[in-house]
C-alpha cells in the first residue's frame, strides 16, 4: 500500500486545466492563444516570485502546443544550443534571468531567428525584463513582447479556489479539510493542487472519503506532497 500511495502522490503533468488562474486570467488566455498558434507577438515574458506557477505554465503551454507546431522547452537557459529553430516554432525557456554570457548570446540569436521565422519565444524569470541582469540588447528584445507579472492567489481566495478545483475533479471538500490543508501544507497553489489531486487518487484507491482524519494521517506519514518538506518548491 505504501508504494501505491507514493505512486499516487506523483504530481500530475502541468496543464492549463490544473492551474488556478485567480488574478492571472489574462496571462492564461495569452498563453492559450500562443499554444493555438494565434499569438501575434514574438515574445512573452512571465515573471514573479517562486511558487506562483511559472514553470507549470511554461510546461502547460508546451504540452498544449505540441500537436500544432514545433516545440522546444529549456528548463535551464545554459543548456540552450546554437541550433536555429524550425519555422513557426515555439521555444520556451525557464529561469531566463539566470542566463550566463554564452546563453545570453544564444538568446539574442534565438529571438532574432524566431522573429524572422514567425516563431514565438516564451520565457520565465523572477524579475521583469528591465531588471534582469542581462545584456542591454537581450533585455530590450525580451521587453519588446508581452510582459506579465504572475501574481499569487491571495490567502483569502484560496479556500474557494480549492473547493472549485475539487468540484472540477468530481468530489467535495469540507471546510475543515481545506482549513487543515492550508494550516499544515505548503500554501502555494501549485503544491496545494498537487496535494489535492494525489489525495483524490489515494481516496479512490483506499475507498475512503476525503476527510480531515484521512488528510492528517496521509500527511503525517510523510506521503503527501505538501507534507514532504524536502521536495523542491515549484517556480
Amino acid at each position: 500500500m505504501e508504494q501505491l500511495i507514493f505512486e499516487l502522490a506523483t504530481p500530475e503533468p502541468p496543464t492549463f486545466a490544473n492551474f488556478l488562474s485567480g488574478p492571472n486570467r489574462e496571462v492564461l488566455a495569452a498563453l492559450a492563444r500562443i499554444a493555438e498558434g494565434e499569438g501575434t507577438e514574438t515574445g512573452l515574458v512571465l515573471w514573479g516570485p517562486p511558487g506562483v506557477g511559472k514553470t507549470h505554465l511554461l510546461r502547460a503551454t508546451a504540452a498544449a502546443a505540441e500537436a500544432r507546431r514545433p516545440v522546444q522547452f529549456w528548463a535551464d537557459p545554459m543548456s540552450l544550443t546554437s541550433d536555429l529553430p524550425a519555422p513557426s516554432a515555439l521555444v520556451l525557456v525557464d529561469a531566463v534571468d539566470q542566463a550566463d554570457a554564452v546563453a545570453q548570446g544564444r538568446l539574442f540569436t534565438l529571438y532574432n531567428a524566431l522573429k524572422a521565422a514567425g516563431g514565438t519565444l516564451v520565457t520565465a524569470a523572477e524579475l521583469p525584463p528591465a531588471r534582469m541582469p542581462l545584456r542591454d540588447d537581450v533585455r530590450s528584445r525580451l521587453g519588446w513582447g508581452l510582459v506579465y507579472e504572475l501574481l499569487p492567489l491571495a490567502d483569502e481566495d484560496k479556500p474557494a479556489a480549492l473547493a472549485t478545483y475539487a468540484r472540477s475533479r468530481g468530489f467535495t471538500l469540507g471546510d475543515d479539510v481545506i482549513a487543515y490543508l492550508l494550516a499544515h501544507g505548503r500554501r502555494d497553489m501549485t503544491s496545494l493542487m498537487t496535494t489535492l489531486a494525489a489525495l483524490d487518487r489515494h481516496s479512490l484507491a483506499s475507498k475512503r472519503p476525503i476527510t480531515t482524519p484521512l488528510l492528517r494521517e496521509w500527511m503525517q506519514r510523510g506521503l503527501g506532497f505538501a507534507g514532504s518538506g524536502g521536495a523542491d518548491r515549484p517556480r
